[in-house]
């Protein structure tokens, strides 16, 4: 942290996150995650504190803090339980494209209400076969009036459950080429006749925060809330959201590192075996050498492309770098802290096997590693460019 000193007031956020989780979030975690039950009361407790507005410009009654701070407490709230951060993520990535892209009209009547809480959710952005393949979606949405009509589905939702707004993505013009120009986003909200939250999906890990499949029938959206008020700008406005949400993941993959790091060279400190604690035994001592550094790296790198985003400038490259670094090392110090804690890292007892399945989302979250390889090389090959 030595080379990102933050400043009093944005240390004194950090500091009020770092006691919510502490008195919050780590007394239940492990009970609630288990249970698979939403943070309820969490979320209220987020909600009167503020949180859903961290990175809403104080203009419409949010927090307005830089993206450094927001990374640095993403990292905090994952250390403690990751699906608290990720029912954050989803929703202030919507928030960040409304107030990046949207019209002042949709931004005075949205993002005051993102701010608070009082209607939050996240992107529907991913159907079943079109999940990196964004261009490849098949949920139309037909201008018919003073409103689109919408059919298609979407897949793999976070806070579909128990949010009540997103960001949709469809189809206004099928036809054009290429087909990335076709696509149109939308603040849709709940209530409406043939809007339909189905299956919550059952998953390996993340449990808690509500995933699911949403459908859409003749569903009605007011042509006003077409972001920006102009079709085929969908596919950018996307990209410009999830420079965010690779810093955000980044974040994360940070924050389960963390985990399980602290966890281990405590653990290392407390387990004797042939009369010494395991951290005097150098096959322990080469593992968490190995792993103080690596989280390390991942954080300075996640802190960069923040300071990137945070400034103004293009950080596809390295929200990319960030986000494959930083996510690799969280599924790789989760194994390694399973194998210091030995049997316990495998039993309920211990943490550690709630990082275990965690870890591995963040590889494919926010586009896959594989995909972050192919961005990272086209934007290292255009950085130097013969």
């Amino acid at each position: 942290m030595s080379l990102f000193t933050l400043a009093p007031d944005k240390q004194q956020v950090l500091n009020l996150v770092k006691d919510f989780c502490r008195k919050e979030i780590a007394p239940v975690a492990s009970k609630l995650e288990h249970a698979d039950e939403y943070p309820h009361e969490i979320v209220e407790k987020m909600k009167e504190l503020g949180f859903f507005g961290f990175t809403i410009s104080e203009e419409y009654g949010g927090f307005g803090v830089d993206f450094v701070t927001y990374a640095l407490v993403i990292e905090e709230i994952t250390r403690h339980w990751m699906s608290v951060a990720g029912i954050l993520n989803s929703h202030l990535i919507m928030a960040y494209i409304v107030e990046k892209y949207a019209t002042e009209e949709q931004k005075r009547k949205f993002l005051p209400r993102f701010a608070t809480g009082e209607w939050r959710g996240g992107l529907a952005l991913s159907e079943a076969d079109a999940g990196t393949d964004v261009q490849n979606m098949s949920t139309k949405a037909e201008k018919i009036g003073d409103s689109y009509v919408v059919n298609g589905s979407k897949m793999w939702i976070t806070n579909a459950r128990y949010g009540n707004t997103f960001i949709l993505a469809a189809k206004t013009d099928s036809k054009t080429q290429p087909r990335y120009k076709g696509i149109s986003l939308f603040l849709i909200q709940k209530g409406g006749e043939g809007f339909e939250v189905q299956r919550d999906i059952d998953k390996l890990g993340y449990k808690g925060v509500k995933t699911c499949e949403i459908t859409f029938e003749n569903f009605r959206v007011p042509a006003d809330q077409l972001i920006g008020g102009e079709e085929g700008k969908g596919f950018k406005q996307v990209l410009g959201g999830l420079e965010l949400g690779r810093v955000n993941v980044a974040a994360r993959g940070v924050g389960l590192a963390r985990a399980s790091f602290e966890d281990s060279i405590k653990y290392a400190q407390e387990r004797k075996t042939f009369g010494v604690p395991i951290c005097e035994h150098q096959a322990i001592q080469l593992k968490l050498g190995e792993m103080g550094t690596k989280l390390e790296a991942a954080r300075l790198l996640t802190l960069n492309a923040a300071t990137k985003l945070q400034n103004g400038e293009r950080c596809d490259l390295e929200a990319g770098m960030a986000k494959l670094f930083a996510t690799e090392v969280g599924f790789e110090l989760a194994g390694e802290a399973m194998r210091i804690h030995g049997g316990y890292g495998y039993t309920k007892e211990f943490n550690v096997e709630r990082y275990y399945r965690d870890s591995p989302l963040m590889l494919i979250g926010e586009g896959t590693n594989e995909m972050q390889k192919i961005i990272i090389s086209k934007g290292l090959v255009q950085k130097y460019k013969i």
